[in-house]
């Protein structure tokens, strides 16, 4: 993949969805500033599929702006920065400040689902947390759980971790109040969908430290590649997994993966018609939650 070439920055780094740019003559040990710019790419299973997703980079950028707005909590957006993002990539960037990022994600689920679900079904429990028995797919917690993960490096798989190994990784100081704003930030934003007609299944987040050492949240937040977002009404109906999880996010894209690929060599494209699908439900997503 070729990055844009931006008068006055300097491409640095290129993620499976974003790219990272450093005001000309900086580098990532000195730059007071970073562009973070979301491409309209697609990932799945740590893969990066064809074609991308029209208009997603803009989708997940206004909704990490939105929940920013949302959220009393430290975050990474450099004030005012919105004003100075190059013509080119307005709309799909964020001008943010530098963090010493944890190379933790904080993933906080209020729902039985995913990778939590299969955990539970061999060991009645997630991250070494264990949970009443009988639940289903689909389910909600009896209350939200902190199962982190260690952030592998790229090109590996990130790895499900215990409590007690992030805090062999990060510290118990560290570790403690990651896993206390996680839950907090969820709780506040889940209140904050619900009244919207809308579940936040699971989510992750990020979080570094600024120069001041004060823990400070990164990345992108709240997003449809970053949390599974399910219709209210849909869950409250019952039904089958399915029907109850009613996706606004790219579960779409990774069940049509699961059915037509054996994870084994290059990913096959993405038929037409699941790219229009993800496209809509992204969209509609922003649409009920900002109105």
């Amino acid at each position: 993949m070729t990055a844009q070439v931006l008068p006055g920055w300097t491409h640095v780094y290129s993620g499976k969805v974003r790219e990272l740019y450093v005001p000309e003559g900086s580098d990532t040990a000195d730059a007071a500033e970073l562009l973070v710019v979301a491409s309209d790419r697609v990932s799945a299973f740590d893969h990066v599929l064809e074609p991308g997703i029209p208009r997603k980079g803009e989708l997940l950028t206004t909704l990490s702006n939105w929940w920013f707005s949302q959220l009393d909590v430290p975050n990474h957006l450099v004030p005012g920065g919105a004003d100075r993002i190059p013509a080119e990539v307005a709309g799909r960037s964020m001008l943010v400040k530098p963090l010493d990022m944890f190379p933790i994600e904080c993933v906080v689920r209020g729902y039985l689902t995913g990778s939590g679900w299969a955990e539970y079904q061999e060991s009645q429990s997630v991250t070494g947390i264990p949970l009443p028995a009988g639940l289903r797919n689909g389910d909600r917690l009896p209350e939200p759980i902190f199962t982190p993960a260690w952030k592998a490096p790229q090109g590996e798989h990130d790895e499900n971790i215990s409590f007690e190994r992030m805090v062999e990784i990060v510290g118990e100081d560290a570790a403690t109040a990651l896993r206390d704003l996680s839950l907090e930030v969820y709780s506040t934003a889940a209140q904050t969908a619900e009244a919207k007609g809308l579940i936040i299944a699971d989510t992750k987040f990020e979080f570094g430290t600024d120069a001041d050492g004060v823990i400070t949240l990164g990345d992108e937040v709240l997003t449809s590649d970053s949390s599974r977002y399910w219709d209210l009404a849909a869950w409250n109906a019952g039904g089958t997994p399915e029907e109850r999880m009613a996706s606004f996010d790219k579960q779409i894209v990774r069940d049509w993966l699961a059915a037509n690929w054996d994870k084994q060599g290059t990913p096959p494209e993405l038929p037409a018609v699941i790219v229009a699908q993800t496209a809509e439900r992204y969209a509609e997503l922003i649409e009920r939650l900002t109105a």
